[in-house]
């Protein structure tokens, strides 16, 4: 019998995080050729309402562990939770999406079910003799190296966001199974609170729109210029490491290496040289737009369109077509 095919899912605010239905894309397309049905399953407390809305995007079943004690993310936890489904459900791949609390998950799941790990994945796929394959982008997202994990019973996997299509609902609704399980002992570390430092933005990660400014933003203030423009494209603000590091913008919203990896479908950077700082955090975005007076500035070498001119004339331009393009 084959294996099955475990996506973890994750809740933010209530609500399904993008990375979870992009898992199930992915895992669709593993079960293809592995026949293996797949399973998704969420941790929490009070989460009925996030369950339903995930048994309508096409996994087999639901696995539901609900309890006051999960409440709070705890790797301690919440690892012991996933591994014993995996385990009774007889998982041959988990995955996990690559954000702060699947990093923090995902090692843990490898080394208590002695799995093969693999993190930041832009592509996997399932061979016939029962390896997995995967891409991952290695030299600062310059080349993307391609591995298949040891044989191993299980197979962890982490996806970097935005990459894979998020499932649509299928007209379906999966079974929900609802496990009454608690921590076999408290854990002994918990995440405490958790403080929102960029209310009412998307999260960048899961962003399809980002428009990020550099250091010629010149202060916190003028950002309301890229605020305007992201507001009405839907989109979500970033800074580069400049920016931050002048205290234009708080370091939650940094693309880079040291940042966050992010890959919308577009990309419009205002004001941002382009070192290779940047550039790993951004290089895979879908369309490049650069705005820089700097005629020779690196950005423009991946951009795919490029403005010559001064963002504080050109960005309020920008906004202004969009607006009327978009009836706003």
């Amino acid at each position: 019998m084959a294996k099955s095919i475990l996506v973890i899912g994750e809740i933010k605010n209530g609500g399904l995080r993008k990375t979870t239905l992009e898992g199930l894309t992915a895992a669709r397309a593993l079960a293809g050729k592995t026949q293996g049905e797949v399973l998704a399953a969420l941790v929490g407390s009070g989460i009925d309402a996030a369950a339903a809305a995930l048994a309508k995007h096409g996994p087999a079943a639901v696995l539901q562990i609900d309890d006051p004690a999960y409440e709070k993310y705890s790797s301690e936890a919440y690892a012991e939770a996933v591994v014993r489904l995996a385990r009774e459900r007889d998982a041959g791949i988990v995955i996990v999406g690559d954000t702060s609390q699947g990093k923090d998950l995902a090692p843990a799941l490898a080394v208590q079910l002695d799995a093969a790990l693999a993190t930041d994945v832009v592509q996997i796929e399932a061979q016939a003799d029962g390896f997995v394959k995967v891409v991952h982008p290695i030299y600062t997202g310059k080349l993307n190296d391609e591995y298949v994990l040891q044989k191993k019973p299980v197979h962890v996997v982490t996806l970097r966001p935005n990459l894979f299509a998020a499932a649509a609902e299928d007209g379906k609704t999966a079974r929900i199974d609802k496990l009454a399980w608690q921590p076999a002992q408290a854990p002994r570390a918990v995440v405490r609170e958790v403080v929102a430092t960029s209310s009412g933005q998307v999260e960048l990660t899961e962003a399809n729109i980002i428009v990020s400014g550099g250091r010629s933003l010149k202060s916190a203030e003028n950002f309301a210029l890229l605020e305007e423009l992201a507001r009405v494209l839907g989109g979500a603000v970033g800074a580069s490491r400049a920016a931050v590091d002048a205290g234009y913008q708080p370091h939650s919203r940094q693309v880079g290496q040291t940042g966050k990896v992010v890959n919308p479908s577009l990309y419009i950077a205002c004001g941002i040289s382009g070192a290779i700082q940047h550039l790993v955090g951004m290089r895979t975005s879908k369309v490049i737009v650069a705005v820089n007076k700097d005629a020779n500035a690196p950005i423009f070498q991946c951009a795919d369109y490029g403005v010559v001119g001064d963002l504080f004339e050109v960005v309020p331009v920008l906004t202004q077509e969009f607006k009327q393009l978009l009836g706003k």
